[in-house]
């Protein structure tokens, strides 16, 4: 049945209309039209915990290094138990005690696993967490949360239509330092934030030229690449290597420079798209196999009500071949508002700035970026029902402007974005970056 559904989904993933990503209107006829197919998945859908004394059931979706530290995380919840863990990678499968499957559809067929927990490459990430709200778990998903715009507010709706808790993996948002700072920037302690600065530089490794070569057997790379048009297994393009290429990553912006824009974002006081993006960027640096840049700067302007005074700016900033970056720290932001300065970052800093830079100061307990929190906010979510601090509306407006910044650097222009129908104005080949080619590699697997 997850075949089928699968295909649903791919459908919607890629549905067009005159050329353009399909707006609301029309991918809501869509839904309706096209939800016979997937109420047969749902019809056997977990029956999650509704205390939170109950134990929580938890199957993971990947085992490679970020899973590592979740898994960590979670055991040190006591009402959760790791049941089962889905792994392409016969290496990766050494956790004793833990049943280990090599197709996470059997994780989601199972009527007695609660959540799951992806931390698979980012071309995986919505695909799976859409089919494990279909089938009724709670999911904890990985940052950025989709792979595309489009496949962002697939998810939302895919959560919202299943009544499941989504968290997104952007820590900060339950990290107390962060919550208390961004609660200073509403109360109004630098007046009104108009402009949030934020940087991810840090000096990233070369990964080399290398030519396509058979996977190792250990490998099941037919499913490894799943959704995502086909390349040839390449060393440098799997493991960590993935982040740097279109099919598969979402480059830095993506992977690390995601939590900066995001608490960035929060401090900001936004809660919708931006409506003009402006980049340049590109290889600087690096001469190596990497398609994503290795330095960006990109700015994201939120026209408001679109009166004077009602716009805002965030700006977002990559050099991933030094170390030399602002406050002594590898990533932070800057707000600045109409009566003062914050400096924040999630390294557990924070500094206040009042009028002509007189230092002012700020009664916040210093703490880095909590996993552990965050993992705990999810979990006494799914048992109370409340919406978890970085729920999945969140998450997609934030990854989405990962998206929508490295669109802007490969094609070496700015463009208008109409927030409400999440599309590009009057730029076909933006917008068609908005979504991406699926692969039918359940239904037919094939090397092309």
């Amino acid at each position: 049945m997850c075949v089928v559904l699968f295909k649903f989904i791919y459908s919607l993933l890629e549905m067009k209309q005159g050329g353009i990503v399909m707006n609301h209107q029309h991918r809501r006829k869509f839904i309706k039209s096209s939800l016979a197919i997937a109420s047969v998945s749902t019809a056997n859908a977990a029956q999650t915990a509704s205390s939170a004394n109950q134990e929580i059931r938890i199957g993971l979706i990947g085992n490679g290094g970020r899973s590592a530290s979740l898994k960590a995380e979670l055991r040190k919840h006591p009402n959760t138990v790791i049941t089962s863990i889905a792994e392409v990678n016969a290496e990766r499968k050494q956790d004793e005690g833990v049943e280990h499957v090599d197709d996470f559809r059997e994780i989601l067929d199972n009527p007695a696993i609660d959540a799951v927990l992806i931390a698979t490459p980012d071309h995986w990430h919505t695909p799976a967490a859409i089919l494990a709200c279909q089938a009724g778990k709670h999911v904890y998903v990985e940052k950025p949360c989709s792979h595309t715009v489009k496949e962002g507010r697939l998810l939302v709706e895919a959560a919202t239509r299943n009544k499941v808790i989504v968290q997104h993996g952007t820590q900060v948002r339950s990290t107390d330092m962060m919550i208390e700072a961004v609660g200073l920037l509403r109360d109004g302690i630098i007046g009104e934030v108009k402009v949030a600065k934020c940087w991810n530089v840090q000096r990233r490794a070369n990964i080399g030229k290398q030519q396509p070569s058979e996977p190792p057997q250990t490998l099941d790379y037919q499913n490894w690449v799943g959704p995502a048009e086909w390349l040839p297994y390449q060393t440098n393009r799997v493991n960590s290597g993935w982040h740097w290429f279109y099919n598969f990553g979402t480059g830095d912006m993506g992977n690390d420079g995601v939590h900066d824009i995001d608490y960035a974002r929060w401090g900001l006081g936004v809660d919708t798209h931006p409506n003009r993006v402006a980049a340049v960027g590109g290889k600087y640096f690096f001469d190596d196999d990497q398609q994503f840049p290795d330095t960006q700067n990109v700015l994201f302007e939120y026209q408001g009500d679109g009166k004077p005074g009602s716009q805002k700016t965030l700006i977002y900033e990559q050099r991933l071949w030094s170390t030399n970056y602002p406050h002594h720290t590898d990533s932070g932001a800057e707000f600045y508002g109409t009566d003062g300065q914050m400096y924040l970052s999630r390294r557990g800093k924070i500094e206040l700035l009042g009028p002509r830079n007189i230092k002012r100061d700020v009664k916040v307990v210093a703490e880095s970026q909590n996993t552990e929190k965050h993992i705990g906010n999810w979990i006494d979510c799914i048992g109370s029902g409340k919406k978890p601090n970085a729920d999945i509306e969140t998450g997609h407006l934030t990854s989405s402007l990962c998206h929508l910044g490295n669109i802007a650097v490969r094609l070496a222009r700015g463009f208008e974005f109409d927030p409400d129908s999440e599309s590009v104005v009057n730029d076909p080949q933006a917008n068609q970056l908005l979504t991406k080619k699926y692969r039918d590699h359940w239904g037919k697997p094939t090397s092309t």
